[in-house]
């Protein structure tokens, strides 16, 4: 093999290891820890650092693992069917080493922080890879038990800073486990079809994408409403985050009453796409409206 076939072949490798690891899904992961380090006051950049790349690289391992339990199921699924296990692009053998480096790694960045942010990774790591994902072609309930390692990074990276199992890691850990649902929900009536083809049923109906599902995508989305003022309720944010909550609470529901209306392909994508940008915002404007100096630009303005 000549020089330029090496070239070629590097970056070629390399993507292949990103996809297999959802790089850009486990690096947004970690976002939703970010948020929850810096809402209990955390502003160490170190630390930053080993909560991010920590976090990130145990969420690739987390995902990389899915991919091996489900390599012959995703070449019968369209949207998995170029994985690089399906392609052949990467051997079984070499996705365990990956795996294996990316979690021995990203626990031992996040054991720097503190124990209880290594145990909360590889208790997320666990639950996703040995008891979601065989879940998944066995009961819709597999949402149910996925969403608790869904919704441990704010509350890991709460705990990254305060090293304690209290009320406010409790509370941000509620509002994205009770977020899970109809964001997880309007994907999977997104990609229905591809998920049958696979063997996956896991809207919350047996009927599938049916009105009884697109209720409770829409229950959960209103429930959201109420759980995003608990920090205003229990005195940790201001009136912009109880504004801001509502308005993003209400639209984020009527996207998701317009799917129970239709029942159509085209408002659960609605959904989908408004559940990716309803969390990062929501959790990043109760950082900021945590922060005197938000609260100082508000009354400037």
């Amino acid at each position: 093999m000549d020089k330029t076939q090496h070239i070629d072949k590097a970056p070629s490798k390399a993507k292949s290891y990103l996809v297999f690891t959802k790089f850009r899904l486990s690096a947004l992961v970690v976002i939703s820890a970010l948020s929850g380090y810096l809402f209990v006051g955390g502003s160490d950049w170190k630390a930053i650092l080993y909560l991010l790349v920590g976090g990130t690289l145990v969420t690739a391992a987390s995902n990389g693992s899915n991919q091996i339990w489900e390599r012959e199921l995703d070449k019968l699924m369209k949207r998995t069917a170029k994985r690089p296990l399906p392609q052949g692009q990467m051997s079984v053998k070499e996705a365990y080493i990956v795996v294996i480096i990316c979690l021995v790694i990203g626990t031992a960045m996040l054991y720097m922080l503190n124990l209880s942010s290594a145990l909360l990774g590889l208790a997320a790591f666990v639950s996703y890879v040995f008891i979601y994902t065989p879940l998944k072609r066995k009961t819709p309930w597999a949402v149910f038990v996925g969403a608790f390692p869904g919704a441990i990074p704010p509350m890991l990276g709460a705990i990254a800073h305060t090293n304690s199992f209290d009320i406010i890691p409790g509370v941000l850990f509620f509002v994205q486990f009770t977020w899970q649902f109809p964001h997880f929900w309007a994907i999977a009536w997104v990609a229905y079809d591809d998920y049958k083809a696979g063997g996956f049923s896991l809207l919350p109906s047996k009927k599938g994408k049916s009105k009884n599902s697109a209720f409770q995508i829409a229950l959960y989305a209103l429930l959201l409403i109420p759980f995003s003022l608990m920090p205003w309720l229990l005195g940790w944010t201001g009136l912009v985050s109880v504004i801001l909550a509502t308005i993003l609470g209400g639209a984020f529901f009527l996207y998701s009453y317009k799917l129970f209306l239709s029942c159509e392909d085209k408002d659960a994508r609605k959904v989908m796409f408004a559940s990716f940008l309803y969390l990062p915002v929501i959790q990043f404007l109760y950082v900021f409206d945590r922060t005197d100096e938000f609260m100082y630009l508000i009354q400037a303005l």
